[in-house]
């Protein structure tokens, strides 16, 4: 950004929101995904800090209002991966870490397991496995290798097909906030992917029909192919786990989520 705009003075500014500092209950017990971004939002508001910087699933989909996504970066690997000690039959599992719903619901579709809370920043997590606490934990691919954490000879590492378990909305992608009138958003338009952008667009329209938030166990993964967009939906109502795929125009997408929602709620797993 630094090279499109040689006028204009960076500063990061390290902010640790509740989300950060709570690492004992679950998101839901104590504000959701909101819970990492307040901290920013109310920032932006005071003019303490002119961007944010997000992984777009610990955004909620409702932004308070004066604030807009302005930008998304190509999108990483979405998938989950599994992570067990060197040669753990992952068949053989008792106790999974996780601190989603999403996850939790699909890991034990998967494997006879128990799932128990895990919160903390990823080398963390990737510690407490180490230290017997867990039989396996689940992690976002992109975020392994963001760290460079993607190899371990501690490790074994299983990659989750987006059909074995579908991700989170917006998982993969990193997106800029800010303030909707500032005259900034412009410049970091320039360097938005519209792919990724669409696609994050209707995975958070599909949330916002589905009124979901981080209680209920909701995957939504949109991919576009070409001219083609894929999209997949993972929802649970009243114990009841729905699950459907559709493909159609990337022009007709927002058409298509409505027939995705219409056609799983119509029907049962």
């Amino acid at each position: 950004m630094k090279s499109r705009a040689p006028e204009l003075e960076f500063e990061l500014v390290p902010l640790k929101t509740r989300g950060d500092k709570l690492l004992d209950v679950s998101l839901a017990g104590f504000g959701g995904k909101g819970a990492f971004v307040t901290e920013f939002h109310k920032a932006l508001f005071d003019g303490a800090i002119d961007i944010a910087v997000h992984s777009a699933k610990d955004v909620p989909w409702q932004l308070p209002d004066g604030l807009d996504l302005w930008a998304s970066l190509e999108r990483g690997d979405a998938r989950d991966v599994l992570l067990v000690k060197k040669g753990q039959d992952p068949d053989k599992m008792k106790v999974v870490g996780t601190a989603s719903p999403r996850r939790e619901l699909q890991i034990r579709e998967l494997f006879p397991v128990q799932c128990r809370l895990l919160r903390g920043n990823v080398p963390t997590r990737i510690e407490k496995l180490k230290k017997d606490d867990y039989d396996g934990i689940l992690l976002a691919a992109a975020g392994l290798e963001r760290l460079g954490l993607t190899r371990d000879e501690e490790l074994d590492y299983r990659y989750f097909t987006v059909d074995e378990m579908i991700p989170a909305p917006g998982q993969g992608i990193i997106v800029v906030e800010g303030r909707k009138e500032d005259p900034l958003r412009e410049l970091f338009e320039e360097i938005c992917d519209r792919k990724s952008f669409m696609e994050l667009e209707v995975e958070w329209f599909l949330l916002r029909r589905l009124r979901a938030g981080c209680h209920e166990p909701t995957g939504v993964f949109a991919r576009i192919d070409g001219e083609k967009m894929v999209i997949r939906l993972l929802a649970e109502s009243g114990g009841r786990t729905r699950r459907g795929k559709l493909e159609g125009p990337v022009s007709e997408r927002f058409s298509l989520a409505e027939r995705l929602i219409d056609e799983t709620q119509s029907c049962g797993r």
